[in-house]
């Protein structure tokens, strides 16, 4: 596996496979190393298309089962960001408790976390009942540049 995949990473993904009495191979390792060699969401499609710039015989039923992996283990998350296709995060493993905006008008995607939204989720839940287990919050807005300068260098 590559290098530049932190050691805290390559370790939970060997202990995972191995716990699932899975080899290593080339293809899920490339898969992998595409994966978190960004910080980037992605789709399949995304990664498989990263994944076979590494290495050409990349297949996407090996990438299924790799993702399908790789979520189960917690180091991906699947994410919705209003797009109507699944994203990948490969940031929970560093933040897990990170949320998204997401600009209307330019589709950039930004990720921030604060202790006040984690400390009112608490109340929140508690108060009706209930433990928190995992959150998910999506704030959808149009981001100052399009509106200041009236256009915007990412927009689609």
């Amino acid at each position: 596996m590559s290098s530049s995949i932190s050691p805290a990473i390559r370790e939970r993904v060997e202990e995972f496979i191995a716990a699932k009495g899975l080899r290593h191979t080339r293809q899920r390792d490339v898969i992998i190393e595409a994966a978190f060699n960004t910080t980037d969401h992605f789709t399949a499609e995304e990664l498989w298309e990263r994944a076979r710039k590494i290495d050409a015989t990349a297949s996407r039923a090996t990438l299924y089962r790799t993702l399908s992996l790789l979520v189960e283990s917690g180091l991906l998350k699947e994410i919705d960001l209003g797009r109507d296709q699944t994203y990948y995060d490969p940031n929970f493993v560093d933040h897990p408790h990170h949320n998204h905006l997401i600009c209307l008008d330019c589709q950039k995607v930004v990720e921030f976390e604060d202790l006040h939204l984690s400390l009112l989720e608490d109340c929140i839940t508690r108060r009706l009942g209930f433990r928190p287990e995992t959150s998910a919050i999506r704030i959808e807005a149009s981001c100052d540049e399009l509106r200041q300068k009236g256009t915007c260098a990412r927009r689609i």
